[in-house]
């Protein structure tokens, strides 16, 4: 279930408030017996990426013993900490996208995540979805007996303003709000779920990239990034394809770590075609354009009026998102 975005965060006793948090969303399953795996947005096996959530020393695994040996399906996010204790998107980077067992054994310790479990989709061969959001987050705080890598925060009921404002204070991405007797509804965007942002950030499909100059000169130095102007859905609905519509270039927040990750990523990418097809388009004649299969998170200051992003700041890279459905928010 996905939560649409919104300026200010609803008001009213219906509503509960949650702080969001900058990670990676997955979903966490515990078989009853001891065992557990890692699922990704997008359906694909996670389990081996994060051995600090399915194993431990005693033989059972984290996640199962965080559930008390129950089983369950925890939907969630795959959280990075900082020193500081605050998700840094950028610094699960480093975790992300890795599955070679010798680099996952290496980077494990040095960047360990935890997983932030926020619904309770399933309890011992139960389907919840269909239960209100309050009792599944009632289900979920008696459930989860929280650990050094897994862990339910409370939500909150009232007074959404005062921790949007503690999340500003701190730091912190934003909040989401839940309508407190809504279901769960699976790959639906509804208005029972909204989420505030504190800064500008939203998620675009990479179409090219252009060359750095100066110490990057030759090497990639700056993204071309797009937004699609309609869903997959809304396309099929017309009978037509989704145009990919430009909405400018990052090349701030590229660490050379991560110009070796992308130019890696998308060289075999590389197309002739320009994948752009609405929107002022990139104005550089040595534009270099790929299909458009990667998405990146950026952050940035406004939308000027071409409808390009002011100020941007590359933050890292989705694997949890379909291309296909990255609209403008």
């Amino acid at each position: 279930m996905l939560a649409r975005d919104a300026k200010v965060l609803p008001e009213g006793e219906e509503w509960a408030y949650e702080i969001k948090w900058d990670g990676v969303r997955a979903f966490a399953v515990t078989d009853g017996e001891g065992g557990s795996r890692i699922q990704a947005r997008r359906g694909e096996d996670l389990t081996a990426r994060y051995p600090e959530l399915t194993t431990t020393g005693s033989g059972s695994t984290a996640l199962a013993e965080a559930t008390g040996g129950r089983a369950a399906v925890l939907d969630g996010e795959i959280v990075a900490f900082d020193e500081a204790g605050k998700p840094s998107f950028q610094l699960l980077q480093r975790r992300m996208g890795v599955t070679s067992p010798l680099t996952i054994q290496r980077r494990a310790p040095e960047v360990p995540v935890s997983f932030i479990a926020f619904d309770l989709l399933g309890l011992d061969g139960r389907d919840t979805t269909s239960l209100p959001y309050e009792e599944r987050r009632e289900l979920l705080a008696d459930l989860i007996t929280e650990g050094e890598r897994i862990k339910a925060p409370r939500h909150h009921v009232g007074d959404g303003g005062a921790l949007l404002e503690a999340a500003r204070l701190q730091g912190l991405e934003g909040v989401v709000a839940k309508r407190r007797e809504s279901a769960y509804r699976p790959g639906s965007r509804t208005g029972d779920w909204v989420k505030v942002r504190l800064k500008h950030r939203q998620d675009f499909v990479i179409g090219g990239w252009l060359r750095g100059q100066g110490g990057r000169s030759g090497r990639l130095g700056s993204l071309l990034l797009g937004v699609w102007d309609v869903g997959p859905g809304e396309a099929a609905e017309r009978g037509e394809a989704q145009k990919l519509v430009f909405a400018g270039g990052v090349g701030s927040g590229l660490s050379e770590w991560t110009i070796d990750q992308l130019s890696e990523m998308l060289a075999p990418l590389a197309q002739e075609e320009n994948p752009f097809e609405l929107g002022v388009g990139p104005k550089r004649a040595d534009s270099l354009f790929v299909e458009p299969r990667l998405v990146c998170s950026v952050e940035f200051s406004e939308w000027t009026y071409e409808d390009t992003l002011r100020q941007p700041a590359y933050k890292g890279l989705r694997d949890d998102v379909e291309p296909q459905t990255v609209l403008g928010e």
